[in-house]
């Protein structure tokens, strides 16, 4: 967030405008936009931090920086060798461990099973 107060400051700055104008154009108080620009303000509100890029003639842009299929699969492997390492120390203390092999195998039974599956198993903790 401190990357986007430091881009929107630096716009304000290059347009010459003066906190108390970029202030009155985004309908907000000057002490709100000298605390967002100065990167004081971490948790500024989405409608705070919209206004000012608007006002500086600025868009943010929401894009998505991951595949939706490997978001998931990454999400499915996390959640499957948690439980795959539960079962393994459960194993353990019953003298019965998992060799690699059956621990790979197992691993990729689950995470086939938690894609296959309800969406609510596969991001539930």
């Amino acid at each position: 967030m401190t990357q986007l107060f430091s881009e929107l400051d630096l716009r304000r700055r290059e347009l010459g405008m003066s906190h108390a104008v970029l202030a009155q154009k985004a309908h907000l108080s000057l002490p709100t936009v000298q605390r967002i620009l100065s990167g004081r303000q971490t948790n500024a509100s989405w409608a705070n931090v919209v206004a000012l890029a608007e006002a500086l003639g600025m868009a943010i842009d929401i894009r998505a920086v991951t595949d939706t299929e490997d978001l998931r699969e990454k999400q499915a492997r996390r959640k499957a060798e948690q439980l795959v390492k539960m079962v393994q120390g459960t194993s353990g203390l019953e003298g019965q461990a998992l060799d690699q092999q059956k621990f790979d195998q197992m691993l990729r039974r689950t995470v086939h099973e938690l894609l296959a599956g309800p969406d609510r198993k596969l991001w539930s903790s």
